[in-house]
Order: structure tokens, then sequence, then C-alpha cells
């Protein structure tokens, strides 16, 4: 999907790292929250609450998810599944842009 219709955007946004990674958070209209961000290069190490799906819209970079001993390398677009109670971590080479929508279980 490349828009949401009917979403409301929530002003304020959310700031990580010392502002090297900003998203924003969209509330559609059945009620699922997704963010929508931008994140600069740098070492970033991300924990989860519930499961994640991180659409990478553009960038390069690296990521090593849970359990995994290989670190899968992005140039373009890609999406990939984090679960829930874990952490990940990404490697961004190129300021990269991402979404990230969180499935209700």
């Amino acid at each position: 999907m490349s828009q949401f219709n009917n979403a409301t955007i929530v002003k304020a946004a959310n700031i990580y790292y010392e502002g090297n990674v900003t998203s924003r958070t969209v509330l559609l209209e059945d009620g699922q929250e997704v963010t929508l961000g931008i994140m600069l290069p740098g070492s970033y190490e991300f924990g989860t609450d519930g499961p994640e799906i991180m659409e990478i819209l553009s960038g390069d970079l690296s990521v090593l998810l849970p359990g995994e001993q290989e670190w899968r390398q992005i140039q373009g677009s890609a999406t990939f599944h984090v679960p829930g109670d874990s952490s990940f971590k990404l490697e961004i080479r190129t300021v990269t842009d991402y979404c990230c929508s969180y499935p209700k279980a």
C-alpha cells in the first residue's frame, strides 16, 4: 500500500537516539497504528513489546533479528518481522525511510 486513506496523524514526533531516528504515529480508520519514520546513518538497537512488521521503503542497512547470527543486508526496499518482547539491531548506512506496523495478536 503506497498511501493511507482516512487516517489521523499524531502531531508530536517520536524521537530516538538524539534525533537520529524519528517517526510519526498514524492511526488508521480500522484502529490499527503504524509509524512512518526516517533513520539517519548510525547503529541502533530497538526493543519490542508486541510483534512488529518493519517495511523499509528505501535505504542501505543491515539488520540483526532475534535468534539470528547473520546480519541481513538491505538495499532499497524490504520487509521483515520482529517478534514481540525482543530486540533487534540496525546498522544504517544511508538515510532510511521506513513504515512500522504493529499487528494485533
